[in-house]
C-alpha cells in the first residue's frame, strides 16, 4: 500500500493516512475484504508510532471504511455505496469551498464567483 506522509504538512500524520487509504478504497485500489497491513508494519513502512497508525485504522473503522478483528487484522469493509457517495460529495464541497474562498480572495463577487460556476457547468 502506497502512502506518502509529509511531515512538514498542518494536516496531522493520522488524518494524511486516514485521506490516502480512504482515496485507495474509494478508488478501487483497496477491495473489500482486502487486509490491511498490520499496524506495526504499517508504522515501520512509514517511519511513524504504531500509536499514529492505530489512531487512523480506529477513525477507518468508526467511518464505516474498516473492519476490525482482534487478533486477526483489519480489513476494508463492504463498500457501501452510499457511504462512498456521500464521501465525494464531502470532497466536492471543500473543493466549492476553496475555489469560493480564493476567488473572494482576489476581489470577486459572489456573482462574479456564480458567472463563472455557470460558465464552467455549460463546458
Amino acid at each position: 500500500m502506497k502512502i506518502i506522509i509529509n511531515n512538514s504538512s498542518m494536516q496531522p500524520i493520522y488524518e494524511q493516512a486516514v485521506v490516502q487509504i480512504k482515496g485507495l478504497i474509494m478508488d478501487g485500489q483497496l477491495k473489500e475484504g482486502e487486509p490491511l497491513p498490520s499496524v506495526r508494519s504499517l508504522a515501520k513502512e512509514l517511519r511513524v508510532s504504531a500509536l499514529t497508525v492505530k489512531k487512523s485504522y480506529d477513525v477507518l473503522e468508526q467511518e464505516g471504511f474498516v473492519i476490525t478483528v482482534h487478533g486477526k487484522g483489519s480489513f476494508v469493509a463492504c463498500t457501501n455505496q452510499g457511504l462512498l457517495l456521500e464521501e465525494k460529495r464531502k470532497e466536492v464541497e471543500l473543493d466549492l469551498e476553496t475555489a469560493i474562498r480564493k476567488g473572494r480572495s482576489c476581489g470577486m463577487s459572489d456573482e462574479d464567483i456564480t458567472e463563472m460556476f455557470r460558465i464552467i457547468l455549460e463546458d
